[in-house]
């Protein structure tokens, strides 16, 4: 059998847009999840009852049903049920994976905060800070530092997740080697390529996770050898 991935490398402009708005739509839906994780996950830990339930209703449908269903809902099933004509595919995937990363982000930020003793907010709030205040200064900082590699993790799981935008013919990385692969018929060549684009990808972002958790580190461990 002779491989052919030549016919591959003369898409290779077409190869590195892909990755680009790969790139694009992780790092995106990553920040914007984050901003609805860390407000969902006050939200779950809030005593007025009615928004810590909505928050856990949008955590479990969220967490419950495949990314896949997600994005088709949004992007065929509410334009019908708005009556209006269908989004962007761009704005759909971000939107969608944004809110997706959100709730698992959630999780990591709601699972953070409860591992910090409870005796520090209560040592903060005889201080006089209230009750956000000593969040914002005193929980928040702390529990960032230990949601770095579960946050990395969902860095690497949206990157990869993101290929299944490929459904409404969006065209990243995943897209672009199924045209390629549709020209040539050569399957092989075209997903051993888009799969070692994914896995340096992956890797690097490992990379930079495993150097973050050092740099933060260095902090609590001379405090602790103090």
């Amino acid at each position: 059998m002779q491989f052919q991935f030549e016919k591959v490398f003369q898409y290779w402009p077409m190869i590195l847009r892909g990755v680009q708005v790969t790139i694009q739509l992780t790092v995106v839906a990553v920040a914007i999840g984050t901003v609805i994780g860390l407000v969902t996950s006050l939200l779950r830990l809030s005593r007025f009852k009615p928004a810590s339930l909505l928050a856990r209703c949008y955590v479990d449908f969220i967490r419950g049903t495949p990314l896949m269903v997600q994005i088709l809902l949004f992007y065929y099933g509410l334009p019908q049920l708005l009556g209006i004509k269908a989004f962007d595919r761009y704005f759909s995937g971000v939107v969608t994976l944004s809110i997706n990363s959100g709730a698992y982000v959630s999780e990591i930020f709601r699972a953070g905060i409860q591992s910090i003793h409870h005796g520090q907010m209560e040592a903060a709030r005889s201080l006089g800070m209230t009750y956000f205040q000593a969040m914002r200064y005193v929980i928040l900082p702390q529990a960032f530092k230990r949601c770095i590699p579960p946050l990395g993790n969902e860095f690497i799981a949206m990157l990869k997740d993101s290929s299944l935008v490929s459904i409404i013919s969006l065209q990243e990385l995943m897209m672009t080697g199924r045209i390629i692969e549709g020209h040539y018929y050569r399957p092989f060549e075209t997903y051993i390529v888009v799969a070692l684009l994914y896995l340096f990808m992956t890797t690097t972002i490992s990379q930079l996770v495993s150097y973050l958790e050092r740099v933060f580190g260095k902090g609590d461990h001379s405090k602790e050898t103090a």
